[in-house]
């Protein structure tokens, strides 16, 4: 079993994948570019597999994408290309413990792990998967606590936070859905039979690995839902809070209104009648005390209050 880890592969690298392994022109070139869909392709003597999968960028805020491509064969895998650093994790510790092996310092559960990714391509490649599937389990938890934290907060924190904490996250789960979606066909392939492998007892384990997929996927797509409800009553709650403010500066404005008038009109430099009283300033006060009053007893009977 040999596995093989490309990282930022030159043309000098590409020349000795197609002279060592005979890769197909096209799966060449699908390396040298980005930005590829999910796929698999099948040949007679080896598998090409593009695969997406997440990570937090180095805010920790958004998510981002990354390809993993694979070269899948009956005694080999190669992974080429800035993979997940999932990919470079297990590569880096598989190599760790395989050189604790030969001088004999490893441990029963090292060799026994050696021993699984060692027996066949396909359990080598179904332990890279499960690693890559549980970290990607981890980051849909999150995405759920922080519906779960937009569901609390929605009702006890500033809007401006409140907004920006529900952009950020429905654009994150925009990105998991368009992520997972197309590779849920990619990997029924596997549990469907369409692709076939190199062993003959790992049916159920491609099934295991369809299953975990399809249960994010199910998560995310529940994650979505409950992130545009929680969108609609954050508006709600924000056009009740304006109709309250409006509300209220138009019963002020309604208010105050006739006192203005009678400000107004007392207010000019001509000859009124009781201008010249002692007590026209009291007056007038109390008229206009009585006008608001009178206003908010009939808001009061209206129940607009």
């Amino acid at each position: 079993m040999k596995w093989l880890h490309v990282i930022n592969p030159d043309e000098t690298d590409y020349a000795y994948l197609s002279d060592t392994f005979a890769f197909h022109p096209l799966d060449i070139e699908d390396c040298r570019s980005v930005n590829q869909r999910p796929k698999i392709d099948e040949y007679d003597d080896y598998y090409f597999l593009i695969l997406h999968f997440p990570y937090f960028d180095k805010s920790n805020r958004f998510i981002r994408v990354k390809e993993v491509k694979i070269f899948w064969g009956n005694d080999y895998i190669v992974t080429i290309g800035r993979s997940h650093w999932v990919v470079k994790n297990l590569f880096a510790q598989t190599k760790e413990i395989m050189q604790k092996c030969k001088s004999n310092t490893a441990s029963k559960e090292e060799e026994e792990l050696i021993r699984k990714m060692s027996s066949s391509s396909d359990a080598l490649l179904y332990n890279l998967l499960g690693k890559l599937m549980v970290e990607t389990y981890t980051l849909t938890l999150r995405i759920g606590s922080e519906v779960d934290s937009i569901n609390y907060d929605i009702f006890t924190k500033k809007p401006q936070k409140v907004l920006e904490h529900l952009s950020v996250t429905r654009k994150n789960i925009i990105s998991l859905n368009t992520t997972f979606k197309p590779q849920i066909r990619v990997f029924h392939k596997f549990e469907s039979g369409g692709i076939k492998g190199y062993a003959e007892d790992m049916e159920d384990y491609w099934g295991n690995i369809l299953d975990q997929y399809q249960k994010m996927f199910d998560l995310i797509e529940d994650y979505g839902e409950l992130i545009e409800g929680l969108s609609k009553t954050f508006d709600s709650l924000q056009t009740n809070k304006t109709n309250e403010i409006m509300k209220v500066l138009t019963f002020l404005s309604t208010i105050m209104l006739p006192l203005t008038v009678v400000s107004s009109i007392y207010g000019m430099n001509v000859s009124l009648p009781g201008a010249e009283s002692r007590y026209a300033f009291a007056g007038i006060m109390i008229v206009m005390v009585i006008i608001a009053i009178a206003f908010l007893i009939y808001f009061k009977r209206r129940r607009w209050l």
